[in-house]
């Protein structure tokens, strides 16, 4: 630390209670008082240096100076300087002597070479150019803000500590110790919201700091005033007066952070990011900052956690805050369209004669652009996973809406999900959580499930899930019965073949176990009808399969029919329909020979057959 000693005389001044005095032959004739002591000296030297008392004491000699900055110490060595006594300043009291010195008006207009010319000067040359010095004094600026924002204190030391960051050749990193994080960071954390701010502006500024840098810096300054914010999330504890108090600085010091953050996109984590909305959600930070968070989240989603979109509820009865995720799966979407990635091409056909330039460049080009396709759709489908998981988590409450489910789960696009595993056990839960609801809301959920991509043991749960739909339950079955048949001719597909037999068996055989064995085993007959043969080899599925494309073929050159229609023909074909295993056979079987098309034409999509996977 640098220090500057003033004058040379010894020190004579004493203490005798609240009184200070100096030990001179000469009377005193000057009494002032501040912050309770009374300083009693003479007017001569305090007067040749200082215009405020000339102004005073023209009125009368004993003055008052409240709300005195830096207090009795900061006059007294103002005091001491006007009498020629030695005093020492450093960072520690510099700032406190420069704003005593700016009140007292010890300027070059009252004496040259006075206190304020020679702080100004000590400052420039020694203080600020040392990296521990300079914040220090920022740090003291906090303490008498006002009186250093007038006088150009604080300006000159943000930009000295800006410089001292910014210049690689500045010599400063021998201050602080290596780390992860700029070597900077953990000192400039321990300023307060507003110098903090400052200096970043600043840094961000010179535009010599990478946006990565500028990020660690402001994940330390979390870390050091919000540490629930740093570790999961900012947790809302008991509301009192002095909490009220510490949710307004935080809800300031987020908003700070959140107007730092790097244009870089990797500058932040999308971890970090989440937790800011966590804490931004849960101090009401300002809109504008809940969208930029939202924002920079949904630029990065691929790389977050379950855990860090699980954003507790603070307006809602919902356990987690499902609109917040819903807007950040929107914002997504809305930069995947404006992105307009194409989708990859396969590569060109090898040639036997030499490719000229333009198509060579042409082909450079398309591997490129199948190049970002391709990291597109990687990164969806990581998305994918992670709002599966999401789902999975959420459909736990049990104050969880249907349209909010659902609208989450149709905010993620088609081919981020190469299979819908997660997908429906998410629904599974759902269901099982909310056993009230009704036929036609069953049948609203499972809407977004599509059974193709179901794996075996996915379909195989699914058979024998007697809370589906019975429409989803036979799109299941069949289905698995077309995989199974067009990868038959593998040893893989022949197990996959014993699979679905066994789970079809084990239903049935749970059908006749429930039911009794004579109309069960007319209920197996009929389904087995309906599967095409009463074998379930391999030959027997791909018989299977044929039949049912075949029958697709035919349902689909005649118009569908109504919803209501169809609903009421059910009703009418078995009026006894429950939700057992039973009774959805039984309610399958039941379709008359004549009329199959209303009914099956609902338990196939019609955007591609089943031929096509065969």
């Amino acid at each position: 630390m640098k220090l500057m000693k003033l004058g040379a005389r010894p020190d004579t001044f004493f203490t005798s209670g609240p009184v200070r005095s100096v030990y001179t032959e000469v009377a005193t004739d000057l009494e002032i008082l501040v912050d309770h002591f009374l300083f009693r000296l003479h007017k001569f030297p305090l007067l040749s240096k200082c215009l405020l008392l000339q102004a005073l004491c023209a009125e009368s000699d004993a003055i008052e100076l409240p709300g005195f900055p830096g207090g009795a110490e900061a006059f007294e060595a103002c005091a001491k300087f006007c009498y020629g006594i030695a005093v020492t300043v450093g960072a520690h009291n510099a700032v406190p002597l420069r704003c005593a010195a700016a009140r007292l008006g010890m300027t070059e207009a009252a004496d040259r070479g006075n206190l304020g010319a020679k702080l100004d000067a000590f400052l420039a040359s020694c203080l600020l150019r040392r990296w521990r010095d300079a914040l220090a004094v920022l740090s003291a600026t906090a303490r008498h803000a006002a009186a250093c924002e007038e006088l150009g204190v604080t300006s000159r030391c943000v930009e000295a500590v800006a410089i001292l960051i910014t210049d690689p050749g500045s010599g400063a990193s021998e201050a602080a110790g290596c780390s992860s994080s700029p070597w900077w960071a953990r000192d400039v954390s321990e300023l307060g919201v507003d110098l903090f701010w400052r200096v970043m502006v600043a840094v961000r500024a010179a535009g010599t700091v990478k946006g990565r840098a500028v990020g660690d810096a402001l994940k330390v300054y979390a870390r050091r005033w919000l540490p629930n914010v740093a570790r999961s999330g900012y947790l809302v504890e008991q509301t009192d007066g002095s909490a009220d108090v510490a949710a307004t600085d935080h809800r300031f010091l987020v908003e700070t952070i959140a107007s730092l953050l790097p244009a870089e996109r990797d500058a932040v984590s999308c971890s970090f990011l989440l937790k800011l909305l966590k804490a931004a959600n849960a101090l009401c930070a300002s809109p504008a900052t809940k969208a930029e968070l939202t924002r920079r989240a949904a630029l990065q989603l691929e790389d977050a956690s379950v855990s860090d979109l699980l954003i507790p509820s603070c307006a809602s009865e919902t356990l987690y805050d499902v609109d917040a995720v819903m807007a950040i799966l929107e914002e997504l979407a809305l930069r995947q369209a404006a992105a307009g990635i194409p989708e990859a091409s396969p590569p060109p056909h090898a040639r036997g004669h030499r490719r000229s330039r333009s198509a060579e460049s042409s082909e450079f080009e398309g591997a490129r652009r199948s190049t970002s396709a391709a990291a597109s759709h990687g990164a969806m489908v990581r998305i994918g996973r992670l709002v599966d998981g999401f789902l999975m988590e959420v459909a736990k409450d049990p104050n969880l809406p249907l349209d909010k489910i659902i609208a989450i789960a149709e905010a993620v696009p088609d081919c981020a999900r190469p299979e819908h595993d997660d997908l429906y056990r998410a629904v599974d839960t759902y269901l099982r959580v909310h056993p009230e609801m009704d036929k036609s809301s069953r049948k609203k959920l499972c809407r977004v499930l599509n059974c193709r991509k179901l794996s075996e043991t996915a379909s195989m749960h699914a058979a024998q899930n007697e809370l589906l739909p019975l429409r989803v339950v036979v799109q299941v079955l069949f289905f698995e019965n077309a995989r199974a048949a067009a990868l038959s001719g593998s040893g893989h597909g022949a197990s996959r073949v014993a699979g679905v037999a066994g789970g079809v068996k084990g239903l049935l055989a749970k059908t006749r176990r429930e039911a009794g064995g004579e109309e069960a085993t007319k209920d197996e007959q009929r389904l087995r009808g309906l599967a095409g043969d009463d074998d379930w080899s391999v030959e027997g599925l791909k018989r299977a399969a044929s039949r049912i494309s075949t029958l697709r073929m035919k349902l689909e050159e005649e118009e569908e029919g109504d919803d209501a229609d169809d609903g009421a023909f059910v009703h009418r074909a078995r009026p006894g329909l429950v939700r057992s295993a039973s009774s959805r056979v039984r309610a399958l079987c039941a379709i008359p020979a004549g009329k199959p098309k209303r009914m099956l034409s609902r338990l196939w999509p019609s955007s591609r057959s089943i031929t096509g996977r065969e």
